[in-house]
């Protein structure tokens, strides 16, 4: 793309580069609250996960997480070894596998602090705007898997 063309935009004023700034910025803010508790960010968001569910299909887990195998397996041997959750085979389909959360997973939970707080005020953010930016995020997604 020239700088004649009716869409050129320096790279400040995209919104790909806006985003994935913006991404880095603020997964880096949970940084210092998920140390304490030697998780980073990707095996934060898998644990939210099952703390949410307790138990999940590794499929359904990839989809919700946006993560395909090759990235999802590794993060997950890495949780099972810490004794966090287990893999176990499902019993209705013995091809697929389900993600248990444990006891010592449940009680990480109880110990986290309020994260979505913290990041709102890493962010100087009210909570209200942070769920209009994160709905207009969603949909911008969803207009993305439409074509």
């Amino acid at each position: 793309m020239k700088k004649t063309d009716k869409y050129w935009q320096p790279l400040n004023e995209q919104l790909g580069f806006a985003l994935y700034v913006c991404s880095k910025e603020i997964i880096k803010s949970y940084k210092p609250h998920l140390d304490p508790y030697n998780l980073t960010y990707t095996q934060y968001i898998a644990m939210q996960v099952l703390w949410e569910n307790e138990i999940i299909s590794f499929k359904d887990m990839g989809n919700i997480l946006h993560l395909d195998s090759g990235t999802l397996t590794p993060l997950i041997k890495r949780l099972e070894k810490r004794g966090l959750l287990r893999r176990v085979t499902n019993s209705e389909d013995e091809r697929s596998i389900d993600i248990e959360l444990l006891p010592a997973g449940k009680e990480l939970y109880d110990k986290l602090p309020p994260l979505t707080e913290r990041i709102m005020e890493n962010c100087n953010s009210t909570f209200d705007e942070t769920n209009t930016l994160r709905d207009q995020l969603w949909a911008l997604l969803e207009k993305i898997h439409r074509n």
